[in-house]
């Protein structure tokens, strides 16, 4: 998944003063080298396949009109979505940090709160509550409504660590409360605006379950469509190719919306917060925006889970099929989540203790695999394993191989965090002492990097725990996660016993979400 590098990397520390460089053991080097190189196996798969097809048959495929469809379909919804989503995130943020918005904690906790909702449960409610919401304008609703949060908290996180001396001297020159925030606030937000929309961006070429729902055709959902009905190799894959290229696309687009101005200052600013902004005569509309805000991404879920509950009484809580459903589900987030830990290990280390060209090429090899949907890294690995592997085809094995590729950037980004954190200078007394280099790694650094990797560990569970189209492609018969299980029943219209999988998957994501919250605050110093 796309799923949450520039968001962890707003509200996570990165560590501070300067970095004490170290020679690397080659192992380590060899191990980061590895999970380089294999997190570049989807990329590298789709152009392997598309060198095999032959231009004339890649060309065929690509260039016809069902892809110039979905290629509109999904421009469209980038270009309507994105913007939309920055104005109301960059609104609430300031009503919720820079006004005096009456209980603005409460609202600015309901605002973060939608991240616990799975895209696909948002589209669940909202079909169920209006059957007739279909196509292009069901689409920006409902994914302006799911993802929004992935812009909100960035853009509030930033707002709180903004120096007021620089309003304030604005100001004082005369410029009114609008053209401050224009010439003054919005420029410092540039940052976390681009990473915020990438972030929804991605999310939204990544999407499958929220956009069959409301029957919307994009990318994803073709690819996924071609590889259950007829398993067309070739076709799928240039569908993934141009996925990847639109993904791509977009982070080129970040990269050169971002710039390279400075928005770092030397010292701490001024020692105080910033005076909230009277709202006065606004201050009723406002609270009316952020209640319907409320209301549509957390009020139409809950009363929809809770209305299908309560029309399908006792009989839709079938504890034998939950409880194998749920287990099965902690079992692969678990898994999953250590084994991108493990992963993430290596290069998290050498990004800290021995940074370098090599490390800045292998990093970035890292990243790019969390940039594209996990419906690529799904085909690429289903391919792989019928062609040359047979045997580990729906097996154990490749579903964590596909989880761990697709949320290693989660784990990376904690650790990095957490390792920074750790005296190098204990790694080397314990050296100097004569433990071999691994125990002297493992008894100072890696241990004091545990709450992070902890917090690394949780991030990608919870995304594994609400992931539906690798897992629905890659694992194995007999499995039945959370997610599958609701998408069955909701497939079947049967939407009172897809409910309980749905509440139970949110009521898992609120814990984590509330973490996310907090440490935004805590990073701000609020």
């Amino acid at each position: 998944m796309p799923s949450a590098v520039d968001l962890a990397r707003s509200i996570l520390p990165a560590g501070a003063g300067r970095r004490s460089r170290q020679r690397a053991a080659p192992w380590i080097v060899l191990a980061a080298l590895l999970v380089s190189l294999v997190a570049l196996v989807p990329l590298a798969f789709i152009i392997w396949i598309a060198v095999q097809t032959g231009w004339e048959t890649v060309s065929a495929l690509v260039f016809r009109p069902r892809v110039g469809e979905l290629l509109v379909n999904t421009v469209l919804l980038v270009l309507i979505a994105v913007p939309i989503t920055i104005v109301l995130s960059v609104a609430l943020a300031w009503l919720t940090e820079r006004s005096d918005l009456p209980g603005a904690r409460v609202w600015a906790w309901l605002c973060v709160a939608p991240l616990a909702i799975p895209a696909f449960v948002h589209s669940y409610a909202w079909i169920t509550m209006v059957p007739g919401l279909h196509g292009l304008g069901a689409g920006v609703l409902v994914s302006v409504i799911a993802y929004f949060p992935f812009l909100y908290l960035p853009v509030s996180a930033a707002l709180r660590r903004l120096d007021p001396a620089l309003e304030d001297a604005a100001a004082a020159l005369g410029l009114g409360p609008g053209r401050v925030f224009a010439r003054v606030v919005l420029p410092q937000l540039r940052l976390a605006i681009c990473g915020g929309s990438l972030l929804v961006g991605l999310h939204l070429l990544a999407e499958y379950g929220l956009y069959v729902f409301i029957r919307f055709d994009t990318f994803t959902t073709a690819i996924v469509d071609q590889f259950q009905s007829t398993f067309n190799g070739p076709a799928a894959n240039m569908l993934a190719g141009v996925l990847v290229s639109c993904c791509l696309v977009l982070l080129g687009l970040e990269v050169l919306l971002r710039g390279e101005e400075r928005y770092a200052r030397v010292g701490s600013g001024a020692a105080r917060h910033q005076q909230r902004s009277r709202l006065g005569h606004a201050t009723l509309p406002c609270l009316l925006l952020l209640a319907a805000t409320a209301l549509l991404s957390l009020g139409v879920p809950f009363v929809t889970i809770g209305r299908w509950l309560a029309a399908g009484g006792s009989g839709v809580w079938r504890l034998d099929e939950i409880g194998l459903a749920l287990g099965q589900t902690l079992f692969l987030a678990a898994a999953g989540a250590l084994l991108a830990t493990v992963a993430a290990m290596p290069m998290a280390w050498i990004s800290i203790r021995a940074p370098g060209p090599l490390q800045r090429l292998l990093e970035g090899c890292n990243y790019i695999v969390g940039s594209l949907p996990g419906v690529v890294i799904a085909l690429a690995l289903v391919t792989i394993t019928v062609r040359v592997a047979l045997p580990l085809y729906q097996t154990l094995f490749t579903i964590l191989v596909a989880y761990a590729l697709m949320f290693l950037p989660r784990a990376l980004v904690s650790l990095r965090a957490s390792i920074a954190q750790a005296p190098v200078e204990l790694e080397r007394a314990a050296s100097s002492l004569g433990r071999p280099p691994l125990k002297a790694l493992w008894s100072t650094t890696i241990r004091l990097s545990a709450p992070g990797a902890a917090a690394g560990m949780a991030l990608v569970a919870l995304g594994i725990m609400n992931e539906l189209t690798a897992t629905q492609m890659l694992a194995p018969n007999g499995t039945r996660t959370l997610a599958m299980a609701f998408w069955s029943y909701s497939g079947e219209i049967d939407y009172a016993s897809a409910a309980p999988y749905a509440l139970i998957m949110v009521a898992m994501s609120m814990p984590l979400t509330w973490l996310l919250y907090v440490q935004s605050k805590r990073m701000a110093g609020r």
